[in-house]
């Protein structure tokens, strides 16, 4: 697991944070170049022996031209250049990799809000559809992991750790044996989305776009576990890797040479008993290659890679206590303390000593002494000392100085299409129900509004008037045809003979239809009442 010492640097202070970082041992950078450093120093001592003690003196000639050679080109190698930009790259796909890892959280919150039903099946249903989840997550890590592939080697290791179960292992079994070319993590989640669409077709899904955020949410999750065997499957290009390792380790093979004390006028005393800044060069160097190294493949077991044994563990744990124990539930509303208050002034410190000034902006203090009325824009003089933009005076054209901003609304033509029971032409001006068009008159006509006048108002106004009197010519065609319907009724009705005079001795009609001769003459009346009182 990556170890964490953010604890230690929250606050720096006197001669810097760092100083208390350097006695640790894990993770550390002696840890993982000791090795290393041993075996420099061994090789850089046993060449300053032989040069001091075995070699005789024509010998010794020719290891001094071997350490003036080392010397002269040990340095051509850009080693700072090469290895600088290939930990970049190492770092950053580090980081990628870490923050491509999916985390089930978002979609068990879908799952608990959308998927309803405190029933056990709709509960069967939530913890299904989070359990296929995290079994897909974890046959991924199986697949790049070796520290989840020892835990879980086979599929009754997860049956045992309660992600799968004995028939879906068996189908998996099979479909392995089937198609053994492609990985099958990609199954727990297509038996999660048929569970979807089975939830919605049941009615616990309200909508489909619930269905559909529910189906997205889960093809994210699909698409980061799809990009970790992506990572896994596609390394860092191996020519540079070997690049980068040729040059370190040939660089320091010539600075084993090169740093050696020989016997010229030149030479350091310093290098014939330690070799300061060579071991110095070899702890930067080496130890930037080791944390590449370290960092490659952060699914190992190395000090600073993934604890995704955790992540297993907590993702299955956390989407259960989700979509099981805080489904449909939260706690009783209250108000807060500061209801009547609506915001608080202050919030309270434990350490009042703790509390400081609110931030300033930028420009909060600066200096405008130097900015004087000479050089401010000179103000264009009006006739009044102040205008108040906010009064809308004139609005009906009474003090309209030209500075209102006026909306214009073309004009529009409305042509009502009628039939031979409504209105053939009339004008709003003049209308009598004696006007109205003959029964027999089946040719259409239109009628079209007549223009607004141009009055002081402004154009809105005026369109709204021009609305109101179209649903005012609305409602009498309206009417217009209640009318007509009616006269046509009491028609047939005289015809037939049912409807007789009031007056007539040898009326027979039996009194409820009287009743409804009177309710129909009534409605007639109402109806022309209206029409005229919209004249």
């Amino acid at each position: 697991m990556t170890v964490s010492y953010t604890a230690q640097v929250a606050t720096c202070h006197r001669f810097g944070c760092f100083w208390k970082l350097l006695g640790r041992w894990r993770a550390s950078i002696y840890k993982i170049i000791w090795a290393d450093l041993l075996v420099f120093l061994i090789a850089f001592y046993a060449m300053a022996l032989l040069y001091r003690t075995v070699l005789d003196d024509p010998t010794k000639l020719i290891f001094d031209d071997l350490v003036e050679y080392c010397r002269s080109y040990g340095g051509m190698i850009p080693l700072s250049f090469v290895l600088g930009f290939y930990v970049a790259i190492i770092v950053g796909r580090w980081w990628s990799q870490y923050i491509t890892v999916p985390w089930p959280d978002p979609l068990a919150v879908y799952v608990s809000a959308l998927v309803r039903g405190q029933d056990d099946h709709g509960r069967l249903m939530r913890r299904t559809i989070m359990r296929y989840v995290c079994l897909s997550l974890t046959m991924v890590l199986t697949m790049i992991s070796p520290v989840i592939k020892r835990r879980f080697p086979t599929y009754d290791y997860l049956v045992e750790a309660g992600l799968l179960n004995k028939n879906e292992a068996l189908i998996i079994s099979k479909m392995d044996e089937k198609f053994p070319k492609h990985y099958k993590y990609w199954m727990p989640l297509m038996w999660a989305s048929s569970i979807m669409t089975r939830a919605r077709k049941e009615g616990r899904i309200w909508d489909d776009f619930s269905l559909k955020s529910m189906i997205d949410e889960l093809n994210k999750f699909r698409g980061d576990c799809n990009m970790l065997t992506h990572y896994d499957m596609i390394s860092v290009p191996l020519v540079y890797t070997q690049v980068v390792t040729l040059a370190v380790y040939t660089y320091f093979l010539a600075a084993i040479f090169g740093h050696q004390y020989i016997n010229k006028v030149d030479c350091n005393i310093v290098n014939y008993y330690f070799p300061v800044f060579s071991t110095l060069e070899f702890f930067f160097f080496v130890g930037w290659l080791k944390v590449a190294e370290t960092l490659i493949c952060p699914f190992g077991d190395d000090d600073d890679d993934f604890e995704l044994n955790w992540v297993i563990d907590r993702n299955l744990q956390v989407s259960y206590l989700i979509v099981d124990e805080m489904h449909n539930d939260h706690p009783t509303l209250v108000r807060d303390q500061y209801w009547d208050e609506v915001f608080p002034n202050e919030l309270p410190y434990a350490d009042e000593s703790q509390r400081h000034a609110p931030p300033e902006a930028s420009t909060a203090k600066l200096d405008l002494s130097k900015i004087t009325s000479s050089l401010l824009p000179k103000q264009t003089p009006t006739t009044t000392s102040e205008l108040d933009f906010t009064e809308f005076d004139g609005e009906d054209g009474d003090g309209d100085d030209g500075r209102e901003l006026r909306i214009k609304f073309a004009s529009r033509r409305f042509d009502i299409h009628v039939s031979s029971s409504s209105i053939s032409f009339f004008d709003l001006n003049n209308l009598e129900p004696d006007n109205f068009p003959d029964e027999g008159d089946e040719e259409e006509q239109f009628f079209e509004l007549p223009p607004t006048r141009e009055t002081s108002k402004d154009d809105f106004d005026r369109l709204k008037e021009e609305r109101e009197r179209e649903r005012h010519a609305r409602q009498l065609q309206h009417a217009t045809i209640t009318f007509d319907l009616l006269k046509g009724e009491l028609t047939n009705l005289s015809e037939s003979g049912h409807l007789l005079p009031s007056n007539s001795p040898k009326s027979t009609a039996p009194p409820s239809e009287l009743t409804d001769k009177s309710k129909m003459d009534d409605e007639v009346q109402t109806s022309k009442s209206f029409i005229n009182e919209r004249k």
